[in-house]
C-alpha cells in the first residue's frame, strides 16, 4: 500500500510539474503589422493674390549711336501686383519703379529711374515660382527726358513663408529713337527682391 501510494504521488507531482514551470511549447507568434507609407503627394502652392514689395541691385546702359556710350549703377525700388494660380501655371501682372544714376561714359547723360508695367507667367513648384516676365517701360534720362520702351526677362520667386516671398530677376530693356534723336539705347538690371504676400 505503501508503495502505490509512493507511486501514485510520484505521477501527480510529474504532471503537475509543468504547470508550475511553464509550458515547453513556445507561445504562438502575433503576425507582423504592417503599416502602410502614404504616397509622397506633389506639394502646389496657392500664388493668388495681391503682393507688394522692394527690390534692388543693378544695371548696364549701352547705346548705339556710334560712340557707343554706356555706363553701370545701381537701381533700387519698389513692386506691386496680382497673381492667378491655375493649379500648375500662375499668370500675374504688376507695376514697378526703380530710382538710381547710371551715367553713361563720356557725355553728361544719365539714366535716373525706370517705371515698367508688367506682365508674367510662372510654374507653380510648391514653394518655388520661376517665371518669364515682359511689358512696357518708360526711363527717365537726364537730358533725353522720358523715353518708352519695352522689356523681356526672367525671373524666379521662392516662399519663405505663406506670405513672405525672396526671388530675383533679371532683365532686357530696349528704348528706341531717344528723345526723336536716331539713338537706340539697351538697359540690363539684375535685382534681388523681397515681397509681401497679402
Amino acid at each position: 500500500m505503501a508503495i502505490k501510494t509512493v507511486a501514485l504521488t510520484s505521477l501527480i507531482a510529474l504532471g503537475a510539474a509543468p504547470a508550475f514551470a511553464g509550458s515547453l511549447t513556445p507561445p504562438p507568434a502575433e503576425p507582423p503589422v504592417f503599416v502602410a507609407t502614404p504616397e509622397p503627394v506633389a506639394m502646389k502652392g496657392d500664388w493668388t493674390g495681391f503682393y507688394g514689395g522692394v527690390q534692388l541691385g543693378g544695371g548696364k546702359v549701352t547705346t548705339d549711336d556710334g560712340s557707343d556710350l554706356e555706363g553701370q549703377g545701381g537701381l533700387g525700388g519698389v513692386h506691386l501686383g496680382y497673381d492667378y494660380d491655375f493649379g500648375d501655371y500662375v499668370l500675374g501682372a504688376g507695376v514697378e519703379y526703380d530710382a538710381g544714376e547710371i551715367e553713361l561714359d563720356n557725355s553728361n547723360e544719365a539714366l535716373h529711374d525706370v517705371t515698367r508695367l508688367k506682365l508674367r507667367a510662372g510654374y507653380d513648384m510648391g514653394q518655388g515660382l520661376p517665371y518669364i516676365t515682359a511689358g512696357a517701360a518708360a526711363a527717365n534720362f537726364k537730358d533725353a527726358g522720358y523715353n518708352e520702351g519695352t522689356f523681356v526677362g526672367l525671373g524666379y520667386e521662392h516662399k519663405v513663408t505663406d506670405n513672405v516671398t525672396v526671388g530675383g530677376e533679371v532683365l532686357r530693356h530696349q528704348f528706341s529713337d531717344i528723345n526723336d534723336t536716331n539713338v537706340d539705347a539697351d538697359a540690363t538690371t539684375a535685382q534681388v527682391r523681397a515681397s509681401y504676400r497679402f
